[in-house]
């Protein structure tokens, strides 16, 4: 496939992106020597085992196998053909491709594709109607009265559509959209009597983009005396809610810049903060924050601020993002609302500084928030209600690993209630017995069959493979190296699969390519190669290898080979002389057979 366009186009993208800001942009990297890890993308991990290096431009997740250079993983993550993810990399590097020389294909669907257009279009058209037309006045005006200002308008692409039966239907029938795809896309909605209307018309349109910044969904506000409140775009291919977030799309960059995001419950929430400075704020959309949406934010980032209504629904709200956030890894903080308010009124009555300052900034630890969230199940002026609640209290300060931190919070509980340290110290190190019991016996379950485990412990490897994968590691940073393979060994490897690697890489530099394992493997088409090849080049290999060394592998490897020849020829041998009636030759073959068999196994 990668032929139709020049090789040397593919190369100035891969090189115009860094593998390693390209890949921070899912997942939250950390330097770890001379690699990169995090959370791997692909599969469920609580403990990163997701590597990059920067240096070779290539990416290996130990737990699953994935792996690849930096147009691999775009393929993997986007769901993306090789031309799509070419494409969408020269665009993010500037790199000009001749349109005649990209396919045109796409890993969506027809039909998703068409739902993506039309929602490009009418983003664009409810966009203009607000900010320039007198049929979206009424929207903009809704907007100005809420203190939202045109660049943050323009910033959110925020639309209004008017309310007109058929405004958008014909306006998408003239662009040659069919209906029925449109009511599909959840623009329009059947009636009774079959004919169709504007969904969303009348109200103040909210854009819900994908990762990519592509419009994928609306969000609709009545301005009216309209029900629903709010109404949002009907579950498809592209759009569905548990798996987005709001604004995550610009919000991403100052997420990784700030280590931290902030989990608002709404659209205007949201504008409103990142208007008033919080630009790494995001929210879910009318729904509950779901274990796909902890998971993605987990991936980017360690610390996530809650920041819902401070009434009592949104404290029940905020308790259960926190379980969501927690399970999926994420430390937890609660933003300090003042009770009863939301943030976008907390930022009309008291300003931008104050938001950040009082209410961002100054966010309480989740036991804080925790202590006083339970307190609503209990009548503290009761004795027996008291003694529940720190009870209560103390089987979470039972969690926590710090020392310090639980000392903090019972001489908060102590003081509160007249209750000694020391009493108080007990309980907990009663409530820590338990928990370490528990977690003792899950330990022990996880290496039951019943248990399921994802990375199974990996056999160890006879000696002449290691060796084979140790040259190949050698080979793939030092053409020097294996122009002696080549001469030495030539495809004598032991391992089918280390095979055909090494022949790829005689021809390879035989073409006149220098050491680069990313362009090496966009060279080949077999994906369980390139798996193979990313896990090989991510072996430790010394600066300086001496002939020795080299000459030690070769030695194992051959002699693995020419042991393997011999048994071969020694059991056709065998055969024959069993066909010729002459056991006793038969039985002298088969001991000679069986101590190299022997051999074999003493060299692995």
């Amino acid at each position: 496939m990668s032929n139709q366009i020049p090789d040397e186009v593919i190369e100035k993208v891969r090189k115009s992106n860094d593998i390693v800001d390209v890949i921070g942009e899912y997942v939250q990297l950390k330097q770890q020597g001379r690699n990169f890890f995090g959370l791997c993308p692909f599969h469920g991990e609580k403990t990163p085992s997701f590597s990059v290096t920067q240096e070779k431009q290539i990416f290996h997740c130990f737990g699953c196998g994935k792996g690849g250079n930096v147009l691999t993983f775009i393929m993997e993550m986007e769901n993306y053909s090789f031309f799509e993810a070419l494409k969408y990399l020269a665009e993010k590097s500037g790199v000009e491709i001749p349109e005649s020389n990209i396919k045109q294909e796409s890993s969506l669907s027809p039909e998703s594709q068409n739902i993506l257009s039309a929602y490009e279009w009418v983003t664009k058209l409810y966009h203009h109607l607000l900010r320039y037309t007198k049929d979206g006045k009424a929207g903009y005006q809704y907007f100005l009265d809420r203190g939202i200002t045109d660049e943050t308008i323009d910033v959110f692409q925020l639309g209004f559509a008017p309310n007109i039966k058929d405004f958008t239907a014909e306006f998408l029938k003239k662009k040659g959209f069919h209906q029925q795809i449109l009511v599909k896309a959840g623009l329009l909605s059947m009636q009774e009597d079959n004919s169709v209307t504007d969904r969303f018309r009348g109200r103040v349109i909210f854009p819900i983009r994908n990762h990519l910044g592509k419009p994928i969904g609306f969000g609709g506000r009545t301005i009216t005396d309209q029900e629903p409140k709010y109404l949002n775009s009907s579950e498809s291919e592209l759009f569905q809610k548990g798996r987005i977030l709001y604004n995550f799309d610009q919000a991403k960059k100052h997420i990784r810049k700030q280590s931290e995001a902030v989990l608002f419950e709404g659209y205007m929430d949201v504008i409103s903060a990142h208007q008033a400075g919080v630009k790494n704020g995001i929210a879910t959309l009318g729904t509950s924050l779901t274990e796909n949406q902890a998971k993605l934010l987990h991936r980017y980032v360690d610390t996530v601020i809650i920041c819902y209504d401070a009434d009592r629904a949104g404290l029940d709200a905020t308790y259960k993002a926190a379980g969501a956030l927690q399970k999926a890894g994420c430390h937890v903080k609660i933003a300090n609302l003042r009770e009863g308010m939301d943030p976008d009124s907390f930022i009309h009555q008291f300003g931008a500084e104050a938001f950040k300052d009082e209410v961002i900034k100054a966010s309480h630890t989740f036991t804080s928030f925790y202590m006083q969230y339970v307190k609503k199940d209990f009548n503290l002026s009761l004795e027996a209600d008291r003694i529940q609640y720190i009870e209560k209290v103390i089987e979470q300060l039972a969690l926590i690993d710090s020392s310090v931190e639980r000392e903090y919070y019972l001489k908060e509980l102590s003081n509160e209630f007249d209750v000694s340290m020391e009493s108080l110290n007990q309980e907990i190190q009663s409530q820590r017995e338990n928990i370490s019991i528990s977690k003792d016996k899950r330990e022990k379950n996880r290496y039951t069959n019943r248990a399921p485990r994802f990375n199974q412990t990996k056999k160890l490897l006879p000696a002449f493979q290691n060796a084979e994968r140790q040259l190949i590691a050698y080979m793939l940073q030092d053409s020097f190296i294996t122009d002696k393979v080549q001469e030495e060994l030539g495809a004598s490897f032991n391992v089918d699969a280390h095979k055909i690697i090494a022949t790829h890489l005689y021809a390879y530099y035989e073409d006149g390519h220098e050491p680069d394992v990313s362009m090496f493997i966009e060279k080949l088409a077999d994906d369980n190669l390139k798996r193979i090849i990313t896990e090989i080049a991510m072996i430790p290999v010394h600066d300086n290898i001496s002939d020795r060394e080299i000459n030690d592998y070769i030695r194992l490897i051959r002699a693995e080979h020419s042991n393997k020849e011999s048994i071969t020829s020694l059991k056709e041998q065998q055969r024959l002389a069993e066909q010729q009636q002459d056991p006793i030759k038969a039985a002298k073959i088969a001991m000679q057979i069986i101590e190299l068999q022997k051999q074999l196994r003493n060299t692995n």
